[in-house]
């Protein structure tokens, strides 16, 4: 098996992706990356042999985290990126063009340099955009000490294993409420629910005590697989509940052209099967 990457994040479940060819394979203070070629989903990326990306359905999950805050905000100037090294998700936010500035947390430089050599389709030039803001620093610290103002905070952790631990607890969501600017809104990954039904819950525990409108949203993204992937949602206003022709006019307006998002796909990602809206309590 040695052509192949075995993933083994849960406890009695693992997925394996083959390599065609290994590109990178390297590890850094914090982390071990691996690029390699697959032929169904193209460059994956690895980080501690967990796919955290890939060419082939990574715009479903950047899609997902930044054009559904975004749009049912209406009026996000000032975007929060808390890691995303990758590029991916600030390449979506920066399609906005109502965004203004964009702030990007990342802890590890090496991820952000490596992944502009051998992912550069994922940033697609986001990293030159004047916008984007790039602060290498623990997201934690930066949360806790910055001046806020954000209309839009995206987690885009790791899992809650490692330097992306500190990113799921209390006082990280405590920081980033009063990180946002009013009705602002904080959307984080939470993991696969059925596999990972903890994450989501702690979360979601989190959000109530902080938020008035705090519930999650899901999409299916192949490489993250048994399931559904979750995304917490946290806000004091009333984006969540924007009509849909609302978000078709939006939608329209900012002119994108999404691989999965879709104003429609956006309104039914809040509807919820049994077991998830249960781990909501």
């Amino acid at each position: 098996m040695s052509d192949w990457s075995t993933e083994k994040l849960h406890a009695d479940y693992a997925q394996s992706l083959r390599i065609d060819r290994l590109l990178y394979d390297s590890e850094t203070a914090h982390q071990r990356l691996r690029v390699f070629q697959n032929p169904t989903f193209g460059r994956v990326l690895t980080l501690d042999d967990v796919v955290q990306t890939t060419e082939g359905d990574n715009a479903i999950y950047h899609e997902m985290l930044t054009h559904v805050p975004i749009l049912a905000h209406g009026a996000a100037s000032r975007v929060c990126i808390v890691g995303g090294g990758d590029g991916g998700m600030a390449r979506e936010v920066l399609k906005h063009a109502s965004v203004t500035h964009v702030t990007m947390v990342e802890i590890d430089a090496g991820v952000v340099e490596f992944s502009r050599q051998y992912l550069p389709a994922l940033s697609n030039g986001a990293f030159d955009d004047p916008r984007l803001n790039l602060v290498i620093a623990d997201g934690a610290a930066f949360m806790r000490d910055t001046d806020g103002g954000f209309d839009v905070i995206i987690v885009d952790s790791t899992d809650p294993i490692g330097p992306g631990e500190v990113l799921f607890t209390d006082s990280f969501y405590g920081q980033a409420k009063r990180a946002l600017a009013q009705n602002g809104i904080l959307v984080t990954q939470n993991g696969v629910p059925f596999l990972q039904p903890d994450e989501l819950r702690n979360t979601m525990r989190a959000f109530s005590a902080l938020f008035a409108d705090a519930t999650c949203y899901t999409a299916t993204i192949p490489t993250y697989a048994g399931g559904p992937m979750a995304f917490g949602w946290g806000t004091d206003g009333a984006a969540r509940s924007t009509p849909l022709d609302v978000l078709e006019g939006r939608f329209a307006d900012a002119a994108l052209d999404p691989f999965y998002y879709t104003p429609a796909v956006h309104r039914a990602a809040f509807a919820l099967p049994g077991y998830i809206a249960r781990l909501l309590g």
